[in-house]
């Protein structure tokens, strides 16, 4: 397969991962749960509580939404700062690996001769795939914290489930891998020495 063919793939594959894994940071409804609902009155009520990065809210039957935002960095739990510093970090590796894939890949004329484009694109491959275990990373962790207190026996406040956004990073972040890969792909061969299709 050309190479400029794997690296638009592997170009491609990165965005729609950090695309992915940006967007999770501002959804909300990281973990959720609903209270109610149950029969056996003329009034049904319901209510649910969701939680993201920010902040935690509740919804009741009548749609009125109260939510609390997170305050400051030090009073917002440990895992939470955890996962948001994986996030961002995430982010930045990413945007780093954008930029010198870019400055490597043979569809442009940045990055000088071939052997430094190839470079580059190694290297920037390597950053995507940094990026998207950072990402994956957090997402792990917030789940964990979770499906902890889910499991726990003993444990007597509510109970959430896993939302949407862990499961939209946990795609993202293997689509950044996978971009990463196809970039290390494009760039081995040259590397080492190989016929350049």
């Amino acid at each position: 397969m050309k190479i400029r063919v794997v690296q638009i793939w592997g170009f491609l594959m990165t965005v729609l991962g950090w695309i992915f894994v940006a967007c999770t940071i501002a959804m909300e409804g990281w973990k959720i749960t609903s209270i109610g609902g149950m029969g056996g009155s003329s009034i049904i009520k319901i209510a649910w509580f969701w939680s993201s990065l920010w902040r935690a809210c509740f919804t009741d039957s009548t749609a009125v939404t109260n939510c609390y935002d997170f305050p400051v960095l030090w009073s917002v739990d440990g895992h939470i700062q955890i996962v948001r510093g994986l996030l961002m970090g995430s982010l930045a590796v990413g945007a780093l690996g954008f930029v010198l894939s870019m400055m490597g890949m043979e569809c442009t004329f940045l990055g000088g001769k071939e052997k430094p484009k190839h470079r580059k694109v190694y290297a920037g491959g390597c950053f995507h795939i940094l990026s998207g275990i950072l990402s994956m990373c957090g997402y792990v962790v917030y789940a964990q914290y979770v499906s902890g207190e889910y499991f726990n026996p003993h444990f007597e406040g509510l109970k959430f489930d896993l939302g949407t956004p862990l499961f939209l990073g946990w795609v993202g972040s293997a689509f950044h891998i996978t971009g990463g890969c196809f970039y290390l792909w494009a760039s081995c061969k040259p590397l080492c020495g190989g016929k350049v299709t």
